[in-house]
């Protein structure tokens, strides 16, 4: 096999050197433009899975970087004059070019051809000459652009500028420190990468080994408009070092920042929809690209060697060694790039938390990318973690989600809420609550929960979803509901129960979601309305009849008549569904509102409709009890409802008494491209919370209870809204507090159920173990 690899950075390299290892017949040939010391940035950090895999797949080049490694345990976290650190965390790191450094050798010594300051022909051409080409040219690969209709590549650029310097001693720890400035907020990143000569005194001159003092990876970053104001943009790399080591004196200890051709550049995320074209394959940064703040660029990079010669290894030809690669890649670097997306976003958002308590903040900083937990911090740092429990008031010995919560007058007493979920299941398909909404809903009240909340519960046969879909817009609805808040009452004492008041508009007159989601019933279909005459979907759904203003006013007083059922139904909590695409979250976007009226037209404009319906309806709901509303914070499409829209969206209806946001996604046009991942609806409630100071409700795929405690403890959250998990476990509350070892005032057991309260023992563990052992 003849390999042609295009790039003669950490991953190309590595690619080389294990192919060549596990067949010594292949003919690699490595091309790299630069000279072979020649690098952007200074240090490399490793993670232990990293140079396990290293040291399993090539014991001889994990010997020689293990010599070179800094390891430290510690993170410094400097704000407003205070340093807390956090022990336990485990790095690795080296000096860049030590790395390449020990890379060349190998393949030198491996007969591997290396040629420097010299272009790599287009892959195309070596496509024809070589068995296989390996694509490891960079963040801005020629070769991804050259065949971008079959890689199918989607770059992001960030708001963020940074650049990359380097301090000429050694950091005792991994170091984030963030600096108020006349311009705005700016942070450092440093890590040591090299240590101190031992044969070196510091009162002598540099000489010797390259790094006599050591030496440290020093990373500057600051909003767009932040480095704007500093006039950076007009800095050179000269001005631009010096002004960063006046900002961040303290931390340098008055020492200077040294620079490697330097600039000040914004991240760029990159993601592909396919990684290998003909006999062509992406590897490290050409394929996917992963903020530096989780330390993951290289790492990728490797690892994607490492899979990629043993798929060649194991597979019975290229075509199927790159699809295998592919496959088992994916998975592994979508997970990274989401945690390295909600890391970058926290950074850009830094001057939203920047007053929370100083614990609070460096919890909220160390979980921000949700790779790192409560429970997992706990562990690393168990007492760092209860200076941040005792800081919030968290009681001894209770998990931060079993704390109470206040709403108006209503008192929550933990943080779980179980989420709203349509069932479809209203009796004889007339709206009406039956013995399945009892018993789900009352189950899920006995599970332990704060708060349990309805179905969107429709305020007209018109405004139902489905045929099954549950109202209170008929006399008969009040006296059913009115059954299922008195169980809950009665039988779980403490747990309140809301309801989720909305209109399906166009999305309406469709089957059940198990017959077929969103599509329209095969007969008895209704008229839908909505703000404008868009179908949605066009030849699939009906085309909606646009509202008049007098049709508006009807349906501002159907919420307002089932708002008054509801208080009388004994529901403790009301939520306007302005959200997913029904009818109100229809006049918030601007891809569903296209009226020219007063309704229609800018986002004030789109919001006038939710906001006469939201006052008519508070009006006339209890004082005391509180009101929320739900909104999708973003629709996840070109030309919808953005972050920024969602912080003003929320804004007003706080101003017009919302007592909190549950904020929401997407689901408003059928070609959304959600962004999929564990907890990734919360950095949208996340930023309303610290911008506004509004408390907010949480969801989106929040599945355990370690990510309920890390949200609250960080406060990014003030409730945590779980859907799918109380569907698998209608107790799941309850069974959290007992995985943690809690039995307190937040989780109480009904008395019926505390002979359960223990975790129901398993097969025999305690076995005696063996004594002896026989050769």
């Amino acid at each position: 096999m003849r390999v042609a690899i295009i790039g003669g950075g950490p991953g190309g390299l590595y690619a080389a050197a294990l192919l060549k290892r596990l067949d010594p017949t292949r003919e690699i040939t490595v091309w790299e433009r630069n000279a072979p010391d020649d690098t952007f940035g200074f240090g490399v950090v490793l993670s232990d899975e990293t140079l396990g895999g290293i040291e399993h797949a090539d014991p001889e080049v994990y010997r020689a970087l293990q010599a070179e490694f800094v390891r430290w345990d510690d993170i410094d976290i400097v704000h407003r004059g205070s340093t807390l650190t956090s022990g336990g965390h485990g790095f690795a790191a080296l000096g860049r070019r030590r790395l390449l450094a020990v890379l060349h050798q190998r393949c030198r010594d491996l007969g591997i051809e290396l040629r420097f300051r010299t272009e790599a022909p287009p892959a195309a051409e070596l496509a024809r000459a070589y068995d296989l080409v390996i694509a490891a040219d960079g963040v801005h690969s020629a070769t991804r652009t050259a065949h971008a209709d079959a890689f199918g590549p989607r770059l992001t650029t960030h708001r963020c500028r940074y650049i990359w310097l380097a301090a000429d001693f050694a950091f005792d720890a991994f170091r984030f420190e963030i600096a108020e400035t006349e311009h705005g907020v700016a942070q450092l990143h440093a890590y040591p990468f090299a240590r101190p000569s031992p044969d070196h005194h510091p009162s002598t001159r540099p000489s010797g080994p390259e790094y006599p003092f050591g030496a440290s990876t020093v990373i500057i970053e600051m909003r767009e408009e932040v480095w704007r104001s500093a006039g950076l943009d007009r800095c050179d790399e000269r001005e631009s070092a010096e002004w960063c080591a006046k900002v961040f004196t303290d931390a340098l200890r008055g020492r200077s920042l040294r620079s490697n051709n330097s600039s000040w550049t914004a991240f760029r995320t990159v993601v592909n929809d396919h990684w290998s074209h003909g006999n062509t394959v992406l590897l490290g940064d050409a394929a996917h690209t992963a903020h530096f703040s989780i330390g993951s660029g290289t790492k990728l990079a490797v690892e994607d060697a490492l899979a990629l010669a043993a798929c060649l290894q194991e597979q019975p030809d290229t075509a199927c060694a790159l699809a295998a690669y592919e496959e088992e890649r994916r998975p592994v670097v979508a997970s990274t790039q989401r945690a390295a997306r909600a890391s970058l976003a926290w950074f850009e958002e830094l001057a939203t938390y920047i007053d929370q308590p100083p614990r609070q903040f460096a919890f909220n900083l160390l979980t921000r990318s949700r790779r790192v937990t409560h429970d997992n911090l706990r562990l690393r740092d168990p007492g760092f973690v209860a200076a941040v429990e005792d800081e919030a008031g968290t009681p001894s010995g209770t998990p931060p989600m079993f704390t109470p919560f206040r709403l108006g007058e209503l008192t929550l007493r933990n943080r779980v809420v179980v989420s709203p979920m349509d069932m479809y299941s209203a009796v004889d398909g007339d709206g009406t609550p039956g013995d399945f909404h009892l018993v789900h809903l009352g189950a899920r009240a006995l599970g332990g929960a704060g708060l349990v909340m309805t179905e969107m519960v429709c305020v007209s046969p018109e405004g139902r979803i489905t045929p099954g879909c549950t109202g209170l817009y008929a006399p008969g609805h009040e006296t059913a509901w009115r059954r299922v808040t008195d169980f809950v009452h009665t039988s779980a004492p403490g747990t309140a129960i809301g309801v989720q008041l909305g209109h399906s508009g166009r999305k309406g007159s469709t089957r059940l979601m198990w017959d077929g989601i969103d599509q329209p019933l095969p007969e008895g279909n209704w008229p839908v309305v909505a703000p404008s005459a868009l179908p949605y979907r066009p030849g699939v759904n009906q085309v909606p009849h646009a509202l008049t203003e007098p049709e508006l006013a009807l349906i501002r007083e159907q919420f307002v008549r089932s708002a008054e059922s509801a208080a009388r139904a004994g529901f403790d909590l009301l939520e306007l569904h302005c959200a997913h695409g029904y009818l109100l979250s229809g006049f918030l976007s601007p891809l569903t509102n296209h009226r020219t009226d007063a309704y229609g037209g800018d986002r004030t404009a789109r919001l006038r409709f939710p906001l006469e319906v939201f006052d008519a309806v508070r009006a006339v709901w209890p004082a005391g009890r509180p009101m929320t509303v739900r909104i999708s914070a973003t629709d996840w499409a070109d030309g919808g409802t953005t972050a920024d829209d969602a912080v003003a969206i929320a804004r007003a209806f706080a101003e017009h008494g919302a007592d909190a946001i549950d904020v929401s996604t997407g689901q408003v046009v059928p070609d959304e491209r959600p962004d999929f991942g564990r907890s990734y609806q919360t950095p949208f409630a996340d930023r309303i919370r610290n911008t506004l100071g509004v408390p907010v409700i949480a969801v989106g795929a929040i599945s355990s209870w370690d990510d309920v405690n890390s949200l609250v403890l960080a406060g990014r959250a003030d409730l945590c809204a779980l859907a799918r998990p109380h569907l698998y476990d209608p107790q799941w509350t309850l069974h959290a507090a007992a995985e943690q070892g809690y039995a307190g005032p937040g989780a109480p057991w009904p008395l019926p159920y505390q002979a359960g309260s223990r975790t129901p023992p398993t097969g025999r563990t305690d076995a005696p173990k063996p004594r002896l052992a026989l050769r």
